[in-house]
C-alpha cells in the first residue's frame, strides 16, 4: 500500500518561493521566445492530476497543470524522496523503493495512491508506464482519465510489427524487412541474409535505442540478436525482435501530430533528430533544414493518415527515416509526449501538455491544419550526467554541488528535474536537462545555443556539455550536412574534445596567465590594505612559465588598469574582465571578442582547470623559479592498463564469461555491464590468460571499479 510522504510546511513554501522566481523568468522567455499559449479558465478539465513519472517531464506536466489552475499529486521512489518534481506538486506519495520495477512501474502502488488522493486524471510523461497499455486499462476500469491516447492505438504501434502491417495498409512508406517475430539466432542470419546486409535488429516492444543493433555480416547478427533480446526482457519485459533493412546514412526526421476524439488530427511540422550516439538522440531542431514544402506535407499527411488508422487521441509522433534523395519510410510511433517536444512548441505556439489534457477531457482540437505556423527556429540540447569522451557519452553519478541554468539569457528554456545538491544515481536516466534555444532564424537560434552551453554552470558530475557543443558549431552541422551517422563520422576516433588552434591556444593561455596575476594580486590584499614591505614594490610586469599538455609556453604579461596583455609564442593577447573569482563564470574579452570561460578549479600549486569553448583544459600556471624547481620532480608513470579491465561506467554486472586460467584472445567478451538498461560488452585488448576475476552476476561496479587482470 503506497503511503503519503508529508513535506514539511516550511520547507515547501521556501521552495515555491524560489520556483516562483524561477517559473516568471521562464515564462519570460517563453513569451519572447512564442513557447506556448495562453490558457483559457473557460475550458473545465480536471481537479487534480498524478504524474506518474519523475524528473524534468514531471516538472514541464506541473508547469502546465498550474496554468491551467489544476492541482497535482507526484509519485516517487524512497529515494526521490526530496526530488524537485516532489517539492513542486501540491501532494506527493511514495510508491516504492529506487528500483524502477518497484516504484516508478510498480502498477499497484501508483494505483494505490490514484485512489488515496482522489486524482481524476494520470499524465504518464514519457518513458516507464507511458506506453503500457495494461496501464491504462486499470486507469479506464477505475473512472480516471488516462491523458494519451486510447489502449488500441498503444497496443498497435507498441508493437513494431503490428504497427508495420498496419502502415502498409494506411498507405504510409515503409521499410522493406521480415514482418513476424524472430525466434532464435539461427532464425535471425537466415532473415539477414534474405534481405541483405546491413540490416537492424531491434526490439518489438522496443523505443529509445533500446534492443536495437545494426549487423553487417552473419557474426554480428547473432551477438545483437542475443544482446538486443536481454535488452528488450531487460527494458520492456518482452524480448521479441524484428529484422528490418538499414538504410545507410539516413536521417532521422519526426512528425509531432495532435488528434483528438472526435475524429480529427493535425500534423505540427517535423523535428530533425539525425544527430545520435547509440540510437539514442543528442541534438535536435525543428524545423529540419533538409525538407522542402512538398515532403514536409506528404510526410504530415502520411503522419495523420496512420494516426486515424489507429483511431488515435492526443499527442503522438510518427517517426520516419529520410534517405539522400528525400525518400522516407516508417520507422516507428511514438504513443507519449516526446522528450523533445519543447522545439515543436518554440515553433508552433502550442503548448502540447494542455492540448493533452483538453484531448483527455474531450475536447476537439481548437486549431485547423493551416493555422499551424512554423515561426522561427529552435533547438534542444539534451544535457546528460555522460563522460562525452567514453563512447559519446557513459552515464555519470554524483551530486550536483554547484548548479547554475542560463535562464539569465533570452530566449532560452530550460527542462530540468533537478536543483543544486541533487544526486543523479545508477537507478535512472542521466539526463540533467534538455536545454532549449530559440530564434527567428537558424543562425540566431544556433548562437543563442552557443552562448546558453557556454553560460551553464554544473558541478560535481561529468557531464557532455563538450560534445554538445563541438557538435553545434562544427561546420557540418551548421552547414546541415548530417545524417545518424555524423558522430561516428566526424570523430571516428571518439571525441576527444576541443582541438585547439593556433590562435585559441594562445587565448587559452594568455586567459589563464590574466586569471593567475589576478589571483596572486587579490591575495597580497589583507581586508583590502595592500601589504607593505620594508621598501615598497609595485610590479605592473610578470615572466611565467605555463603549462598545456606536453607544451610548455614562457610568457610575459603586463597589466594596465583591467586589461593584461600577455605575449605568448611572440603574438600578444588582450585580456579584460570583471575578475571576480568567486563567480564560477568568468566573461572576459579576449583581443576584441566577448567570451565566456569557466574556472572549475585552481589551486596553490599554480594548476587552474578551465572550461574554454565548452571542454576542460588543465593548464598549470609557475614563475620561473617555481618552474626551474619543478623539473626536477619525478614524473608519475601512467597505469598499464592493458592487463587489467576496469569498468567505464556505474552500473551492475550481468553477465561475467570468464574464470581464472582461461586463455582470452584479442577483442573477445570478459563481461556485460548493465548501466540505465544499456548493456555494454567489456572486451580483452589483447590476448592472454586471466589472472583473477574480481566481479560476478548481480554486482554493483563503480567507474573505475576493477573487473579483471590478465597475466
Amino acid at each position: 500500500m503506497a503511503t503519503h510522504s508529508v513535506t514539511p510546511r516550511l520547507n515547501r513554501l521556501l521552495f515555491a518561493v524560489k520556483y516562483a522566481s524561477l517559473q516568471s523568468r521562464c515564462c519570460a522567455a517563453h513569451c519572447k521566445a512564442h513557447y506556448s499559449t495562453v490558457y483559457s479558465p473557460n475550458e473545465k478539465t480536471f481537479d487534480k492530476i498524478l504524474i506518474a513519472n519523475r524528473g524534468e517531464i514531471a516538472c514541464r506536466v506541473m508547469k502546465t497543470c498550474k496554468k491551467m489552475g489544476i492541482k497535482t499529486v507526484a509519485v516517487h521512489s524512497d529515494v526521490d524522496a526530496s526530488a524537485v518534481h516532489v517539492k513542486m506538486a501540491d501532494e506527493a506519495v511514495c510508491v516504492g523503493p529506487a528500483p524502477t520495477s518497484k516504484s516508478y512501474l510498480n502498477m499497484d502502488a501508483i494505483m494505490d495512491a490514484v485512489r488515496t488522493t482522489g486524482a481524476q486524471a494520470v499524465h504518464p510523461g514519457y518513458g516507464f508506464l507511458s506506453e503500457n497499455k495494461e496501464f491504462a486499462k486499470r486507469l479506464a476500469a477505475e473512472d480516471v482519465a488516462f491523458i494519451g491516447p486510447g489502449t488500441g492505438a498503444i497496443q498497435a504501434m507498441g508493437d513494431k510489427i503490428e504497427s508495420k502491417l498496419i502502415a502498409k495498409a494506411a498507405k504510409v512508406n515503409t521499410i522493406p524487412g521480415f514482418d513476424g517475430v524472430v525466434e532464435n539466432a539461427d532464425d535471425a542470419v537466415k532473415i539477414a541474409n534474405e534481405i541483405g546486409y546491413p540490416v537492424m535488429i531491434k526490439a518489438s516492444a522496443g523505443g529509445g535505442g533500446k534492443g536495437m543493433r545494426i549487423a553487417w555480416n552473419d557474426e554480428e547478427t547473432r551477438e545483437g540478436f542475443r544482446f538486443s533480446s536481454q535488452e528488450a526482457a531487460s527494458s520492456f519485459g518482452d524480448d521479441r525482435l524484428l529484422i528490418e533493412k538499414f538504410i545507410d546514412n539516413p536521417r532521422h526526421i519526426e512528425i509531432q501530430v495532435l488528434a483528438d476524439k472526435h475524429g480529427n488530427a493535425l500534423w505540427l511540422n517535423e523535428r530533425e533528430c539525425s544527430i545520435q550516439r547509440r540510437n539514442q538522440k543528442v541534438v535536435e531542431e525543428a524545423p529540419s533544414t533538409f525538407l522542402d514544402t512538398d515532403t514536409r506535407r506528404s510526410m504530415g499527411e502520411q503522419a495523420v493518415q496512420l494516426a486515424k488508422a489507429v483511431q488515435y487521441s492526443s499527442a503522438g509522433t510518427v517517426e520516419f527515416l529520410v534517405d539522400s534523395t528525400k525518400n522516407f519510410y516508417f520507422l516507428e510511433m511514438n504513443t507519449r509526449l516526446q522528450v523533445e517536444h519543447p522545439i515543436t512548441e518554440c515553433i508552433t505556439g502550442l503548448d502540447l501538455v494542455e492540448q493533452m489534457i483538453l484531448v483527455a477531457k474531450g475536447y476537439k482540437l481548437q486549431h485547423k491544419q493551416e493555422d499551424i505556423p512554423i515561426n522561427g527556429w529552435a533547438f534542444e540540447s539534451r544535457v546528460y550526467a555522460e563522460d562525452p569522451y567514453k563512447s559519446f557519452g557513459l552515464p555519470s553519478i554524483g551530486r550536483l554541488s554547484q548548479y547554475q541554468e542560463p535562464l539569465n539569457l533570452s530566449n532560452v528554456r530550460v527542462d530540468s528535474g533537478i536543483q543544486e545538491g541533487s544526486d543523479i544515481s545508477i537507478y535512472y536516466d542521466p539526463m540533467i536537462s534538455k536545454l532549449v534555444t530559440y530564434g527567428a532564424t537558424r543562425a540566431e537560434a544556433l548562437a543563442k545555443m552557443e552562448d546558453a552551453l557556454d553560460n551553464y554552470v554544473i558541478r560535481g558530475v561529468t557531464h557532455n556539455i563538450p560534445l554538445l557543443r563541438e557538435i553545434i558549431t562544427h561546420p557540418r552541422f551548421i552547414s546541415g550536412d548530417i545524417s545518424t551517422n555524423f558522430l561516428p563520422e566526424v570523430y571516428p576516433d571518439g571525441f576527444k574534445g576541443h582541438q585547439l588552434e593556433a590562435d585559441k591556444r594562445r587565448e587559452l593561455l594568455a586567459s589563464a596567465a590574466a586569471l593567475y596575476i589576478t589571483a596572486q594580486l587579490r591575495s597580497q590584499k589583507v581586508l583590502g590594505n595592500q601589504r607593505l614591505a620594508s621598501t615598497p614594490v609595485t610590479c605592473s610586469s610578470w615572466e611565467l612559465c605555463v603549462e598545456l599538455g606536453d607544451g610548455r609556453h614562457d610568457i610575459k604579461v603586463t597589466k594596465s588598469g583591467d586589461v593584461y596583455t600577455v605575449e605568448v609564442d611572440g603574438e600578444k593577447v588582450k585580456v579584460s574582465g570583471q575578475w571576480n573569482l568567486a563567480s564560477p563564470l568568468l566573461p572576459l574579452t579576449i583581443n576584441g571578442t566577448d567570451r565566456m570561460l569557466q574556472c572549475l578549479s585552481r589551486d596553490a600549486s599554480g594548476e587552474i582547470v578551465l572550461q574554454f569553448l565548452g571542454t576542460s583544459f588543465k593548464v598549470r600556471v609557475l614563475s620561473k623559479l617555481a618552474a626551474k624547481l619543478n623539473s626536477y620532480m619525478p614524473e608519475k608513470v601512467p597505469e598499464d592498463t592493458s592487463s587489467i579491465l576496469r569498468s567505464p561506467m556505474p552500473g551492475s554486472v550481468v553477465a561475467v564469461s570468464v574464470k581464472p586460467g582461461d586463455t582470452v584472445a584479442e577483442g573477445q567478451e570478459i563481461c556485460v555491464i548493465e548501466a540505465m538498461k544499456m548493456q555494454n560488452s567489456m572486451t580483452a585488448v589483447k590476448a592472454a590468460k586471466v589472472k583473477s576475476v574480481h566481479c560476478k552476476p548481480g554486482e554493483t561496479v563503480g567507474e573505475g571499479d576493477l573487473l579483471v587482470e590478465l597475466e
